[in-house]
């Protein structure tokens, strides 16, 4: 099906093949911008509107090229009563890197990090290829906007295959327990869907890095 034939599809069968196609037929089409600033989801986050029709002309990867380096979502065809679909910066930025919008994913790590007598902790600085440098900025930049200047991480595995990305928080301002899935789901909307995210104390920890 053609891109405007996927966005026709009912939600109600709208499945993971679906999904799929849209994807595919997305990056390889055109789109339209509804404004040229992005505006504020309902989330609160930031999102280029952009439409899908056969009169578009901007490439949709030279968009995804310009969010990703800008700290943007996007939202497609956002004037229906609910958008066909909306990308996370997260998911932006990894498409950039990788040509695709997310992985499988993993069980996600949640609650505490507890590591069992014996086993061995491998942990050290994110690569470029997990956390880009210009992710890393515009993530330094929102703390920034927050007043946390200092913040740390560490990328950590007890497997070298399933990795989490923790953030120091002594770094965050030490907030109360009640406030941590808050915290980590701010964070996770500038990381792709797949990436197992925890926030957890430095003590007993490998010296975590500067973000």
């Amino acid at each position: 099906m053609t891109l405007t034939e996927l966005t026709l599809v009912p939600e109600e069968q709208r499945d993971h093949h679906w999904e799929v196609d849209f994807f595919t037929q997305l990056s390889q089409g055109n789109l339209s911008l509804v404004a040229e600033e992005a505006q504020a989801g309902p989330d609160g986050w930031p999102y280029l509107l952009a439409e899908t029709s056969p009169e578009a002309t901007e490439p949709a990867q030279k968009i995804f090229q310009w969010l990703a380096t800008r700290g943007l979502g996007l939202a497609i065809n956002p004037r229906k009563e609910y958008p066909d679909y909306v990308f996370t910066y997260g998911m932006i930025w990894h498409f950039k890197e990788t040509g695709l919008f997310f992985r499988a994913k993993p069980q996600v790590s949640t609650g505490s990090f507890i590591l069992a007598q014996g086993e061995k902790l491998h942990a050290g600085p994110p690569s470029p290829e997990y956390l880009p440098d210009y992710v890393r900025n515009i993530l330094r930049q929102f703390f920034m906007d927050q007043g946390l200047l200092g913040v740390k991480i560490l990328v950590m595995s007890s497997d070298r295959v399933n990795y989490d990305l923790a953030f120091s928080l002594e770094s965050l301002g030490s907030p109360p327990s009640s406030e941590h899935q808050g915290i980590a789901e701010a964070i996770s909307w500038f990381l792709p869907p797949h990436y197992s995210l925890i926030l957890v104390s430095e003590k007993s920890l490998p010296a975590f890095i500067n973000l």
